[in-house]
């Protein structure tokens, strides 16, 4: 029989899609939350579909955040309901959202990301929260499965993800907030 474990500290990762403008704001709040990054990616034009173009017009562009501090994997759901908050509260107006906050975190082996949509591949966490392997480690790098959204697929993107890996793999940096 199995024993049960504590799971070790994973590092959070936050990825923005919306316009530019509103980052800088995004930022702010989820540092005032989660503490000081550690990594911020350039801001990259997202092209790779226009679901988000109804409620959020066009041109819009996406950047990755990871913090300092650790975070315990089962405090996941409570943060993406902290994020859907921050959405509502400070980027919506009249039913239009104008900026998307999609935590997860990252593992020396995945990715994994919060949704609130349920699909075969996701996993239930509680409180209207799902998640999924986004990417998995293998080979030295980052790898797609086959639901791994397209973008997240890119060179681009599995660099910024390998890079923001290598940081938590720096010994010391970081504590949980346990």
């Amino acid at each position: 029989m199995g024993k049960p474990t504590k799971h070790e500290p994973v590092k959070l990762v936050i990825g923005l899609i919306g316009k530019a403008e509103l980052f800088n704001v995004a930022e702010k709040l989820l540092c005032r939350r989660f503490g000081a990054l550690d990594f911020e990616s350039r801001i990259i034009d997202f092209t790779f579909t226009d679901y988000y173009e109804a409620k959020m017009g066009s041109g819009l562009k996406r950047k990755f955040l990871s913090f300092q501090r650790k975070i315990i994997p089962d405090r996941l759901p409570r943060i993406k309901l902290y994020t859907n908050a921050l959405e509502k509260k400070y980027f919506s107006l009249k039913g239009k959202r104008f900026l998307n906050i999609d935590p997860g975190y990252l593992t020396l082996s995945k990715l994994v990301l919060a949704t609130t949509k349920d699909h075969q591949h996701r996993l239930y966490l509680g409180k209207g929260i799902f998640a999924e392997i986004t990417l998995r480690f293998r080979d030295k790098t980052f790898r797609k499965w086959e639901w791994t959204y397209p973008d997240y697929c890119t060179e681009e993107y599995i660099a910024i993800f390998n890079h923001i890996r290598n940081t938590f793999l720096r010994p010391g940096k970081g504590k949980s907030d346990e």
